[in-house]
């Protein structure tokens, strides 16, 4: 059997290992093996994915000699909430779990948000262990430590940077996403072109058709390669006070209108990747990046099959918004903007510019 392609996030005694290989989940006894799993660990999911993948861990588990159990969670953003968190924490707590008990986050963004915070709050912290099962969470929120829960008036307001113990990837739990889940998670991989990676924007530009019909090396290959930018963005700034906040790019609009949109409307990649046009237009009212710019992240977000329109609303609405992410420093709005293509920048907005653009991109969009 030829090694698991790993990738290693470097942060001293919490560096940990990201092992991507499809057919991973024939092998999971193994790797809780290796990772010296004992006792207790509770498998927490939400219903969709414990449909697919919920009664082969759980044998999986009971065969490599430990006691698993099932905390299955309803699905969506919605369930992002402190009382979902407690829920978590009462069933840890009635199955008497331990602090060398584990937490495996089976699933997406959601679950893997849950169960890190709620692995970081119980005694003061148990280790977890991040199986993403969605595009997303594979390329992005499953690496890096960031774990929460949303507030009525913003987006992972509330929560605590947590490293997990490793990262276990199957791209082929990919096969069993919804169309539109997939697609989605398209964005934040165009993302990491826009902010760290020429050559890799232009491979998805390349790949694209390939990557619609989920060919098994290509897919591979941008996941791999998306956790390495992740990886190398965190080792250089766990706790985002610098350089991690290049990954907020796209996610300064993306998040306001999930927010607007009560979470229902829109799912997250669907909002990151018109954050990603929009943003860029941003950028190019305040001369910081070419009209060229803007138009080859269009064509990209179009072509992966997402939309770079704005949904209605005002410019008051998504501004008020804006001011309740956790991004905004000092009261004010930090912008990330793409400079170039494998490039981005930070700066500050203020509401006078930002109501210009939306004036000005409003008007363009009538007259066309």
């Amino acid at each position: 059997m030829t090694s698991v392609p790993s990738v290693t996030v470097s942060l001293v005694d919490r560096s940990y290992e990201i092992s991507i290989r499809a057919g991973l989940f024939e092998r999971l006894g193994r790797e809780m093996n290796r990772y010296g799993l004992k006792g207790k660990v509770g498998i927490v999911t939400d219903r969709h994915v414990a449909r697919h993948y919920l009664k082969t861990i759980v044998e999986t588990a009971k065969r490599s000699g430990l006691e698993p159990v099932p905390i299955i969670l309803a699905p969506g953003e919605r369930s992002k909430t402190l009382q979902t968190v407690e829920h978590i924490l009462n069933v840890l707590a009635r199955h008497r779990f331990e602090r060398s008990s584990h937490l495996l986050a089976l699933g997406g963004g959601v679950v893997g948000d849950l169960a890190g915070f709620a692995a970081s709050i119980y005694q003061r912290g148990i280790p977890y262990i991040q199986v993403p099962t969605t595009l997303v969470a594979q390329v992005d929120s499953s690496v890096g430590g960031k774990t929460g829960v949303d507030h009525r008036l913003g987006k992972n307001l509330i929560g605590s940077f947590y490293q997990p113990r490793a990262v276990w990837i199957d791209p082929l739990t990919l096969q069993t996403l919804p169309a539109r889940e997939w697609v989605a998670g398209l964005a934040e991989v165009i993302k990491y072109g826009i902010i760290a990676d020429t050559s890799f924007f232009a491979y998805l530009q390349r790949k694209m058709p390939a990557l619609q019909q989920q060919s098994p090396q290509v897919v591979a290959s941008i996941v791999k390669r998306s956790c390495e930018i992740k990886a190398e963005v965190v080792a250089a700034d766990e706790r985002e006070s610098d350089r991690r906040r290049i990954l907020n790019y796209g996610h300064t609009i993306g998040h306001a209108l999930e927010a607007l949109g009560g979470y229902k409307s829109l799912v997250h990649g669907e909002a990151v990747g018109i954050g990603l046009v929009q943003e860029a237009d941003l950028a190019c009212f305040q001369g910081i990046c070419t009209h060229e710019v803007v138009e080859a992240i269009r064509c990209l977000v179009n072509e992966a099959g997402l939309s770079d329109r704005m949904p209605a609303t005002t410019p008051t609405k998504i501004w008020k918004a804006m001011l309740h992410d956790k991004k905004v420093s000092a009261g004010q709005v930090i912008g990330v903007w793409p400079t170039r293509i494998g490039e981005v920048c930070m700066a500050p907005l203020s509401k006078e510019v930002f109501d210009r653009w939306y004036a000005a991109s409003r008007a363009a969009l009538i007259s066309t």
